[in-house]
């Protein structure tokens, strides 16, 4: 056999070939013309996954949470993939925390796909890499697809912040509740979440979540409703998932839902613009005279404005010949 064009993989992946699917969601990670091979294939396709981030501070007990999601989305026959956003290993470029130690209770479930994420170089990084691979698992057939973060920075809050609906998950303590302010998932928060509310300050958190959204003044349908669960035993996490699937509805029946994905699509290609404008920017710099000019801003005879703007003339003037 030969080798196999993103075309083909992708084919193999919508019949139901994991191995080729993983292979696709690799070439996004890498970027370059591949990727946008895939891009402009997935668009061609009927996909429709509604996806759902799930994002809080390390060790909320989102990964466990997400395990317990799965058995109820799986009881009710639908299939479902996790795309887990990983920090990169500064070593191998992967992701540090392998597929294979995350929701090990259904690894024979071939209803279930698990993927952990990361840049592993991608121009652009997670955010642009992660909307690319939500498209693809729709494509392959999955109902849902969760998309799992591992903080609350500025890429974990933006991937989160790219799904249909977003699960914000917390721990009993005030302190919880105000880094979820701090951090911005406030505003990104269509649901909240107080895990492990099997211990102390459990209502407490959920009365100062409350009060916090008091004080901005959501109110109605608007509101997202706080909940509490227990990821480990499985308590109140079928009432989670039911306050995701109504928050989806009203999102939908508002005419919210479609304005949503409009303005991640706009958000999208700016991302993909910037990442395009970064390329070039890296051709212009890198060049003797680059580093002539660099050295000149070391020494203290050229301000790094007018080198920049000298850079961008002689790089404009190349475009067309390139072109």
């Amino acid at each position: 056999m030969g080798r196999r064009t993103p075309s083909d993989l992708l084919a193999a992946a919508r019949d139901g070939d994991r191995a080729a699917l993983a292979r696709v969601l690799s070439l996004i990670e890498r970027g370059g013309e591949p990727a946008r091979e895939v891009g402009r294939l997935v668009v061609r396709e009927s996909g429709s996954a509604a996806t759902v981030g799930i994002t809080g501070a390390p060790g909320a007990g989102k990964s466990t949470l997400t395990n317990a999601l799965l058995d109820v989305i799986r009881a009710a026959d639908q299939r479902v993939a996790v795309l887990a956003v990983d920090p990169s290993s500064p070593f191998t470029g992967g992701a540090i925390l392998g597929d294979r130690v995350r929701m090990g209770d259904h690894a024979l479930d071939d209803q279930v796909f698990v993927r952990s994420m990361a840049t592993r170089g991608h121009l652009g990084g997670l955010a642009v890499a992660a909307p690319e691979a939500v498209r693809v698992l729709g494509v392959a057939g999955f109902d849902w697809v969760l998309v799992e973060t591992v903080g609350v920075g500025q890429v974990e809050v933006e991937v989160a912040g790219q799904a249909d609906a977003t699960l914000v998950v917390v721990n009993p303590g005030w302190g919880d509740a105000v880094q979820a302010a701090k951090a911005g998932l406030m505003e990104i928060a269509d649901v909240f979440v107080i895990n492990k509310a099997d211990r102390p300050g459990a209502t407490e958190t959920r009365r100062d979540l409350e009060r916090v959204l008091d004080l901005a003044g959501v109110k109605g349908d608007d509101r997202p409703p706080v909940c509490l669960a227990v990821g480990t035993s499985g308590e109140g996490v079928a009432e989670v998932w039911s306050a995701v699937t109504q928050r989806l509805g009203h999102l939908r029946s508002s005419g919210m839902l479609d304005e949503r994905r409009r303005r991640r699509a706009g958000d999208e290609i700016t991302r993909l613009v910037a990442a395009r404008l970064l390329e070039r920017a890296q051709a212009a710099t890198d060049s003797d005279r680059a580093a002539d000019l660099a050295d000149q801003v070391a020494a203290g005879k050229l301000d790094p404005w007018s080198a920049a703007d000298e850079l961008l003339a002689a790089h404009a003037e190349a475009a067309p010949e390139r072109g």
